[in-house]
């Protein structure tokens, strides 16, 4: 696949630049360019950035750091089989549990939300960092929707962290979580006011809080530019009178 000459490979965070380390040079050099490709593509164009993980992995299938791109980038194209064993993978390579919650989401996208639910009563959680606790919750929660248990979503994503002012970059999705369950159960007002908080802690807009607000609170936008509506009987008569 066509690689950009603007792009290097030098691009790639360190910690990865220092795993290629282990391949011959022009290999990978040609393995962290890929890498670049998949990082630029994988939220505009998930399908490229699944080709130059694809091609990556035949490159170097025995980085850590290249079978967790090839997972990110199969998870992107909703290809929850292969992503996991994928992140499976990387997992057995670093020994390290930080793809635990990624996986656990791979579980419920295969329509195995106990499998899921398992998950998040493993060991392996209390070894994931804050934002990695965060993100295990948000997925067991969305497990219990899954099979229909919204009193237990809610519940799943009562915590510390929903009711702290501060705001962290898990804080918008968490509240957004929380309220959009809360709509779903039929508590509408309760809903309202936690997508309210939502929007203050959305900072750069990762969600549609403000419309989901908007929309509670009977705000209609018109777009002035629409160029679809009909004109008004008066200015067809003003027209015709030219």
């Amino acid at each position: 696949m066509p690689i950009p000459q603007d792009v290097t490979g030098e691009e790639i965070d360190k910690d990865v630049r220092q795993e290629l380390q282990s391949l011959p040079k022009t290999l990978a050099e040609d393995v962290a360019r890929n890498l670049v490709m998949v990082a630029r593509l994988i939220d505009e164009d998930p399908e490229g950035a699944y080709g130059y993980s694809r091609v990556a992995l035949r490159l170097a299938s025995r980085v850590a750091a290249v079978r967790e791109a090839a997972g990110f980038a199969a998870y992107a194209c909703q290809k929850y089989g292969e992503a996991l064993a994928e992140f499976r993978a990387a997992r057995r390579m670093t020994g390290t549990v930080d793809l635990w919650p990624v996986m656990a989401d791979c579980e419920r996208g295969l329509g195995r939300p106990e499998k899921t639910l398992d998950m998040a009563g493993a060991p392996e959680v209390r070894k994931l960092d804050k934002a990695g606790q965060v993100e295990m919750r948000l997925v067991a929660a969305g497990a219990r929707r899954d099979m229909g248990q919204l009193d237990a979503a809610i519940v799943t994503l009562q915590s510390s962290e929903l009711a702290s002012n501060s705001v962290q970059p898990w804080t918008a999705r968490l509240r957004y979580a929380y309220a959009d369950a809360l709509l779903a159960a039929g508590r509408e007002a309760e809903a309202r006011d936690w997508f309210a908080k939502t929007v203050e802690a959305d900072r750069d807009g990762s969600t549609d809080a403000s419309d989901r607000l908007a929309e509670l609170d009977g705000v209609e936008f018109v777009d002035a530019l629409d160029d679809t509506e009909e004109p008004s009987p008066e200015a067809s008569e003003e027209t015709d009178e030219d």
